[in-house]
């Protein structure tokens, strides 16, 4: 006869998820599966597997998620990034303590559109090169990023090697430093594609970051759009009262909506 509920079955499941967990078999963002796979898997009944995971997500070890796609999963640690700062997703992680990772999913070269002409600054018929890369905190998929930069400003940037910072790379090869960064920032729904990339269900939140970077002449040298995990991400913000007048924190944008000025 199985074990009351919270009893001994229950820790030895709670033990083993600990091992498991101890030797690497699961990592953070790691799918145990869902209640009823995880009962099989253990051979315990629905009940005891309950009790057996109460702690562990108490303690912050697991997370529940619904919907398509959900399940118990290994909670990934949140990720600290400050809104518009100037270094670049590496500096941040490493800073942060957390391992980071690149995966180039494209790259192009073409005519800008509009919104980067206007964005860059640059002639409607002006070519800009098109970066695209999924990048990763403690192993787990954090954000899509899709940088465009000028092609005339950084004429061979994609025979470089672009699993790094960018930014670190910009620096050293075409004397591109950032002085400046705008970021606009927004909640929308992961695409079918999008929750593909970064592992997660579809129309999970996702923070759209829109960055534009200036040098110290003022000249943009990069826009980005950036789709960051909800569930894996933090912003902050620091404000000067002395240098953001009231007038100017608040204003309403060209869509109607409001926008906060930090």
């Amino acid at each position: 006869m199985e074990e009351s509920a919270g009893g001994p079955v229950a820790e030895d499941v709670r033990r083993r998820i600990l091992s498991m967990l101890a030797r690497g078999d699961l990592r953070p963002g790691s799918r145990l599966g869902t209640e009823r796979e995880m009962a099989a898997s253990f051979a315990v009944s629905r009940a005891t597997l309950r009790s057996a995971l109460l702690p562990l997500s108490q303690a912050g070890v697991l997370e529940r998620r619904t919907g398509r796609g959900g399940g118990t999963f290994v909670r990934a640690d949140i990720v600290e990034r400050r809104a518009a700062e100037l270094a670049g997703l590496p500096a941040r992680l490493h800073s942060g303590g957390h391992t980071s990772a690149t995966r180039v999913l494209a790259t192009d070269r073409r005519t800008a559109t509009p919104a980067e002409a206007a964005a860059l600054e640059i002639a409607s018929d002006a070519e800009v090169f098109l970066i695209r890369r999924i990048r990763c905190a403690d192993g787990v998929p954090l954000s899509v990023d899709q940088a465009c930069f000028v092609a005339e400003q950084v004429r061979d940037l994609l025979e470089q090697p672009l699993g790094g910072s960018l930014y670190e790379l910009l620096r050293i090869r075409y004397g591109l430093v950032p002085a400046s960064i705008t970021e606009t920032i927004e909640v929308v729904s992961a695409s079918p594609r999008e929750a593909l990339w970064l592992e997660i269900a579809q129309r999970r939140p996702l923070l759209a970051i829109t960055r534009v970077a200036r040098d110290a002449r003022g000249r943009p040298f990069e826009y980005a759009y950036d789709l960051f995990r909800a569930d894996r991400v933090r912003l902050t913000a620091t404000m000067s009262t002395a240098e953001i007048t009231p007038a100017h924190r608040e204003r309403r944008g060209t869509d109607g909506r409001v926008e906060l000025a930090v």
